[in-house]
């Protein structure tokens, strides 16, 4: 849409196309493949070339796809906020149409790669994730209760999971644990960056927990939550998934973590909530780095002997 008139169809302009990236949030699908990718390597050594590819890209596309739903469902909340008023549909730059027709081919495209290419079980999750995210998440409980991050982090928290049932078609307690690390990094994560932005959920009617339960009980959930981060991103060693090495690493990863949410939760900076939110992103990374690396050097480690 140009100065509020719909896009006319045809070769679309360099821009339209940059708007429609856009949509796809394509930053942070490019975290969540990173995840799904240590899934895949995690539940096998070597997974086939063509299986990781054509993983990744129906994963891809489907998260894309749901991005570009929630970029539509909230389109004229993101108007009434600051930090997200730019954004294609909300300033009018794209048409409403076009954004959803290319909302649902992707996310048709990306599941139907997985049904064809990878394999059912993989799609199904897949598609659950994507209704779960751009359905229940944005179109009800994002409105309807505070504690709308820590019930829609389910389907925040799969692509580990996603990762691992593409290799081997079948689920195992392993990939439930990674599942279970996002989703509990995911009210830390995102409150903290809630407390930062509350003045502009206040402003939007958005219940989020900083403006419906007040700063002070927002900040101590950022540094319990934080706690229980800690707790299961141990699970991996405990239960023998990972070694000694994977434990050194989670140790020094969560007292800078702890850190970051003990800042947050003495409330003496009003950019710290906006520092630990940037930091958790690279926490997360760093905590499936570690299990990464901790695995291949276990086989490395067992082929030497």
């Amino acid at each position: 849409m140009r100065d509020g008139q719909a896009v006319v169809p045809g070769m679309a302009p360099v821009s339209v196309w940059r708007d429609l990236l856009v949509l796809c949030k394509w930053r942070v699908v490019a975290v969540m493949l990173v995840c799904v990718l240590v899934g895949m390597l995690l539940a096998v050594p070597l997974p086939p070339l063509d299986t990781v590819v054509l993983g990744l890209m129906g994963i891809g596309l489907s998260a894309a796809g749901a991005a570009a739903i929630n970029h539509v469902v909230d389109r004229k909340l993101d108007a009434r906020m600051g930090r997200t008023a730019r954004r294609p549909l909300a300033s009018g730059r794209l048409s409403t149409p076009l954004a959803l027709g290319w909302a649902l081919s992707l996310c048709v495209v990306g599941v139907g790669v997985l049904a064809i290419a990878v394999n059912d079980l993989t799609a199904w999750l897949t598609l659950a994730s994507l209704v779960g995210y751009a359905l229940v998440y944005t179109v009800f409980l994002k409105r309807a209760t505070p504690q709308n991050i820590v019930i829609g982090g389910v389907a925040g928290a799969a692509p580990p999971l996603l990762g691992w049932t593409a290799v081997t078609g079948t689920m195992a307690p392993e990939p439930l644990l990674l599942v279970l690390i996002i989703f509990a990094w995911t009210p830390p994560h995102f409150w903290a960056l809630a407390i930062y932005k509350r003045d502009e959920y206040a402003e939007a009617g958005i219940p989020m927990l900083p403006v419906t339960h007040g700063l002070d009980f927002a900040r101590l959930q950022v540094w319990l939550y934080g706690w229980l981060t800690v707790a299961a991103t141990l699970l991996p060693f405990v239960i023998g998934m990972s070694g000694w090495w994977y434990l050194c690493c989670i140790l020094l990863l969560n007292i800078r973590f702890m850190h970051w949410n003990l800042r947050v939760w003495r409330g003496r900076d009003e950019q710290v909530p906006l520092q630990a939110f940037w930091f958790s992103i690279r926490y997360l990374l760093g905590v499936f780095l570690a299990l990464l690396s901790d695995h291949y050097l276990s086989l490395v480690l067992t082929l030497w002997a």
